[in-house]
C-alpha cells in the first residue's frame, strides 16, 4: 500500500480522521510509524497530500490530514474488456487501475462462460474493493468507472462509437492484422480504446462487428 485511500465517514472533525481497520494495521505493522510521523493519504476522488500521526494505539489511528495534492493524470485508454474468469478478473481490476485506465467495459463474447456473470466478483462492493487496491498501490484517488455489458451486438452498435468518443480504436487479436502503430496515434485530449477479447480470443463475427 503506497497510499492511505480516506473515505468521508473517516472524518472525526475537519482535517482529523480515525481508522481502525486494515489501514490502521497496515500503519501500525507494516510501515512501523510512530506518533508524530507523517504518512500518505488521499481522498478518495479527492487530492492527495500527507497524514501526520496524533494517536496509534492497538485499536486505533488517528491522524490530522492535509490533502491538497492533486491525483495524476490518467492513462488516455479506455479498456473493453471480454469477462474473463472470476480470479484474473479481480487481478485485472487491480493491475488495470494502477496502470491508471479510467473506464473498464466488461463485455459478453461467445467465449465467455455463461456462469462469469453470476459471480460475486461482479457484486459492486466487491469490484470496489479491487478498484481501491489499484489506486492505493498507483498513488491515486479516482476510482475507474467500470461497465457491464451482457450484450455483445448492442454494445458494439449502440455504445462503443460513444465509448471511444472519435479516438483510435484497436482489437487485440491474433489474426492476420496489420502491426499496431508504433508512433502517436492521437492528439493529448484524444482517448485510444483496446478491445481484448476472452481465452481463446474473440470469434471471427465479433473480430468483424468490431472493426466495423
Amino acid at each position: 500500500m503506497n497510499l492511505i485511500i480516506l473515505y468521508p465517514t473517516d472524518y472525526i472533525a475537519d482535517g482529523r480522521v480515525q481508522l481502525n481497520d486494515y489501514r490502521h494495521k497496515h500503519v501500525a505493522a507494516v510501515l512501523k510509524a510512530k506518533v508524530g510521523e507523517q504518512v500518505r493519504v488521499g481522498d478518495l476522488n479527492g487530492c492527495m497530500g500527507l497524514g501526520s500521526i496524533l494517536v496509534l494505539t492497538d485499536d486505533t489511528l488517528e491522524m490530522s490530514v492535509v490533502c491538497d495534492v492533486e491525483p495524476p493524470q490518467p492513462a488516455a485508454l479506455n479498456l473493453v474488456l471480454a469477462l474473463p474468469r472470476p480470479k484474473v478478473f479481480k487481478r485485472i481490476l487491480i493491475t488495470a487501475t494502477t496502470l491508471g485506465i479510467k473506464r473498464i467495459c466488461l463485455i459478453n463474447s461467445w467465449r465467455v462462460d455463461k456462469s462469469y456473470w453470476g459471480s460475486p466478483s461482479l457484486a459492486p462492493d466487491e469490484i470496489n474493493s479491487q478498484l481501491v487496491t489499484g489506486l492505493e498501490q498507483a498513488r491515486d484517488t479516482v476510482l475507474p468507472v467500470v461497465t457491464l455489458h451482457s450484450r455483445f451486438k448492442p454494445f458494439v452498435e449502440d455504445e462503443l462509437q460513444n465509448i471511444s468518443g472519435g479516438g483510435p480504436c484497436f482489437v487485440a487479436h491474433p489474426h492476420n492484422a496489420k502491426p499496431c502503430p508504433q508512433f502517436p496515434l492521437c492528439s493529448a485530449d484524444q482517448m485510444v480504446t483496446v478491445a481484448v477479447g476472452p481465452e481463446g480470443g474473440f470469434i471471427e463475427y465479433e473480430v468483424d462487428k468490431l472493426i466495423e
